[in-house]
């Protein structure tokens, strides 16, 4: 395991309970290492696969590694703290190969069913880094295959259907939204597009347009299957007596 000082203990003590997946936006695995390594650049994540499937490790699971930074899934606001990051080598959606090769998302399979497994964390809390930092984050982005990787236990995914009604009720779909774990920074419209677009990033990359019925449908069965815990896991819940 290479060794990154950009670490600390967990805030709660607790052992993480769900995973951020990310890109590195970087020109190669080794210059996504060296910085994730670097002091000064005070950022990390417990893993980095490369194109190829190299696995390095940079931070122990226990640990606290500092990738996840501003943001919010469900009732957890310090997600560094909850979880693992994987950073998987990507120079990202403009650039000249967006898609994260065969060999890249088998090592990722093969890593995340352990973490998962070691840990008992549930498919529906691994999350993109763009789920919990809508509008400041994007990745791992639309090239990303959640489809996949719920096909195999380690996430989740709704298949889009025809909606059983055209009404388009905006409301419901800021209360599933909610439910299944996005958090708007206010409840202005602007806030929620934002989120409307990070939702599509994941569950409907080739969505377009004002919310539309199939948002609606979507993202109300998620949080119907996968509602999101109601408290966050490392804090302590008070029993009234």
């Amino acid at each position: 395991m290479s060794s990154s000082p950009n670490c600390g203990p967990r805030k709660h003590g607790l052992p993480p309970d769900m995973v951020v997946l990310h890109y590195t936006a970087m020109e190669t695995a080794e210059a996504a290492i060296e910085r994730l390594c670097d002091p000064a650049a005070e950022v990390s994540a417990h893993y980095v696969i490369a194109e190829d499937g190299a696995v390095t490790q940079l931070v122990a699971d226990g640990d606290r590694a500092w990738h996840a930074g501003a943001g919010q899934w469900g009732w957890v606001t310090d997600v560094n703290s909850h979880s693992i990051g994987f950073e998987l080598a990507n120079q990202g959606p403009d650039s000249d190969a967006p898609q994260f090769p065969d060999a890249q998302m088998a090592a990722l399979e093969r890593e995340l069913a352990r973490v998962m497994r070691t840990f008992d964390i549930p498919p529906e809390r691994v999350i993109g880094h763009s789920d919990m930092a809508p509008g400041r984050k994007v990745d791992p982005g639309p090239y990303f295959d959640w489809k996949r990787l719920a096909g195999k236990g380690l996430s989740v995914w709704v298949h889009s259907a025809a909606p059983a009604t055209d009404k388009v009720h905006r409301s419901a779909f800021r209360t599933a939204a909610f439910y299944f774990g996005y958090r708007p920074a206010d409840q202005s419209d602007e806030s929620w597009q934002i989120v409307l677009d990070a939702f599509r990033l994941r569950f409907r990359p080739d969505g377009a347009g004002p919310l539309d019925a199939v948002d609606v449908g979507i993202i109300t069965r998620l949080a119907e299957k996968w509602p999101c815990q109601p408290v966050d896991p490392g804090m302590p819940i008070e029993v009234q007596t």
